[in-house]
């Protein structure tokens, strides 16, 4: 009878462990668009939360990591995307096909491109958020390499995959700062979502000419 409550125990911990965090990234999202990202101290971001700057640290290591929390679910979603893909359909088709869905169908993840807005001013306000960006985008470059390597089989020694990743990863990232500028020029919802869409179609269009006859182009 002793490990049920060991393991209720331990699932209190963690959502105890999942509040606290939540809790350090609300306050410091609210802060950093108040004021700015640079404009803000850890000390600041723990007091308005009434924890130590220890424990922010121990769910936080850096303060960039505060501003991009949900890095991780995006990159599960992406890869996921690739992995469960339906038969037939290649690894920058998924990808094409979750694009459209995440705009039609906005989530927590990728919510509607008015509710970013702020986020996106703020991060290209700061030179430290913009390094930091540049940072996970070759990250996730690399991982996204490996992921295609291995679901269709490395060629050769990985640059094909690593050339597919690329440039997936620049539509990607093209598409969104762009549906953002035009955003600030129109204040067009609608608008906005056809930019990004129309871009990540020509991207995906330019990644698969550049990689038919490979294993990543079927």
């Amino acid at each position: 009878m002793r490990k049920p409550e060991r393991h209720a125990e331990l699932d209190r911990r963690t959502r105890k462990r999942l509040v606290t965090r939540q809790k350090i990234s609300d306050v410091a999202t609210r802060l950093f668009m108040e004021r700015g990202f640079d404009g803000v101290t850890i000390d600041e971001i723990a007091n308005a939360a009434d924890v130590g700057r220890m424990t922010v640290f121990n769910h936080f290591p850096r303060k960039e990591d505060m501003f991009f929390d949900r890095e991780d679910e995006i990159r599960e979603l992406a890869f996921d995307a690739v992995r469960s893909r339906s038969p037939g359909t290649s690894p920058v088709q998924a990808l094409l096909m979750l694009a459209h869905t995440m705009v039609e169908q906005p989530s927590e993840i990728f919510p509607p491109f008015e509710e970013t807005r702020a986020f996106v001013e703020t991060a290209q306000a700061s030179e430290t958020l913009k390094a930091r960006a540049r940072q996970m985008r070759d990250d996730f470059t690399r991982d996204l390499a490996a992921l295609f390597a291995g679901e269709v089989g490395d060629e050769g020694d990985g640059s094909i995959a690593y050339l597919a990743a690329a440039l997936v990863t620049a539509t990607w990232s093209t598409a969104f700062l762009q549906a953002h500028a035009a955003l600030r020029r129109t204040s067009d919802s609608q608008a906005v979502k056809a930019i990004f869409l129309a871009m990540i179609d020509r991207g995906a269009v330019a990644t698969l000419a550049a990689l038919r006859g490979t294993a990543l182009a079927r």
